[in-house]
């Protein structure tokens, strides 16, 4: 880097882009010097909101700045576009979930980052909660032993006006996707890192609930079987009422089980069950205490910390020359999972998943 300062602009200042701007001004050595969207209007009010000094339209005229780094906030069909622009101008990327549609996109996006020896990262900002890391650390010192069993459940709750207001989600060819590809990511996400990589994937995708509104599915069901011989099962929705947040539970060989629980949506994550031998703590997951429909925007502004978490490591990783907590190659996974319970429910049949091409690089 050629500074201590981190010169970084934010590429896309629709609603998670809020999250970045708040992130990005919490950590020390970093400047935000500009933002650019499609919508110069927008752009511009963004700017205003976050004292932001230069508004600009396209990714051309950001990278024109000067930047070290930028964060991608687009649709996530642009996200392609703006990384392989960004590596082809020697820029840093730090980039909202999910990496890409497609597993192709995302291996040339992964494999520019290579070309350009720059540093690519993927926001999976849940991964920082002290109860996910608290499992993982479990898996990896034999507490919990080898995963043999998980679950990923995502039972959320999004009014028809959750697509109306945004005419670009629930659509193939702008959103990639339904509540797998925009919600339940996080959560496979998760799945997939403590369970270790995915070998076959068989499921099946519905929409029940917001057809009116949406082509893509609102409803998901698959079975996941993974290198280390174990399984797991994802179930998924955004046409819950209640909406009952997320959860991620994982058995390992020792038969002691570890979950963790996301209710309301956007809180940190706890730790529900915990069976470790000499450590068993079983809580409640659920109250009325709270309303739990909650606005997007609320739920997004309760991630704020774990977004400043990840952004920190990633500015730590770019000023020590380590790679990021989440690469390109991490990301890619889940990505993979996604797309092979899309291809699973097309054709009727059990996909088995291909490795991550060069795995023995890390995204730098």
């Amino acid at each position: 880097m050629p500074t201590t300062t981190l010169r970084v602009g934010i590429v896309g200042c629709g609603r998670i882009a809020g999250n970045h701007a708040r992130a990005l001004q919490q950590v020390p050595g970093v400047e935000v010097v500009g933002c650019s969207d499609l919508d110069l209007d927008r752009a511009r009010g963004f700017a205003a909101e976050y004292g932001i000094a230069n508004a600009v339209r396209t990714v051309d005229d950001l990278i024109a700045l000067g930047l070290d780094a930028c964060t991608v906030c687009t649709p996530h069909p642009v996200h392609e576009e703006v990384v392989l622009a960004a590596a082809a101008a020697g820029i840093h990327m730090l980039c909202e979930k999910p990496i890409a549609v497609d597993v192709a996109a995302a291996d040339r996006m992964i494999e520019a980052a290579d070309r350009a020896g720059i540093t690519f990262g993927v926001l999976f900002q849940r991964r920082f909660w002290p109860a996910a890391r608290r499992i993982k650390a479990a898996i990896e010192d034999g507490r919990l032993g080898v995963p043999t069993l998980g679950q990923a459940s995502v039972l959320l709750h999004r009014p028809s006006s959750y697509y109306a207001q945004d005419a670009w989600r629930g659509r193939w060819d702008t959103d990639g996707g339904g509540v797998l590809m925009t919600q339940a990511v996080h959560q496979i996400d998760m799945l997939q890192w403590f369970m270790g990589a995915a070998t076959q994937v068989s499921g099946f995708i519905r929409t029940h609930t917001h057809g009116a509104h949406i082509e893509t599915e609102d409803s998901a069901s698959a079975v996941v079987s993974f290198a280390s011989g174990g399984t797991a099962t994802i179930t998924a929705t955004t046409g819950a009422n209640h909406n009952l947040g997320n959860r991620v539970t994982v058995m390992g060989a020792t038969g002691a089980l570890a979950s963790l629980m996301e209710f309301p949506e956007g809180r940190d994550g706890v730790n529900e069950i915990w069976t470790v031998p000499g450590e068993l703590d079983l809580r409640p997951p659920f109250h009325t205490a709270v309303h739990a429909n909650i606005d997007v925007g609320e739920v997004n502004a309760g991630l704020v910390d774990f977004h400043t978490e990840q952004v920190q490591d990633f500015a730590d990783a770019l000023l020590t020359g380590r790679a990021p907590a989440v690469t390109g190659r991490d990301a890619r996974a889940s990505l993979a999972i996604v797309a092979a319970i899309y291809e699973s429910s097309r054709t009727g049949t059990v996909v088995n998943l291909s490795p991550t091409p060069l795995a023995d690089k890390d995204s730098r």
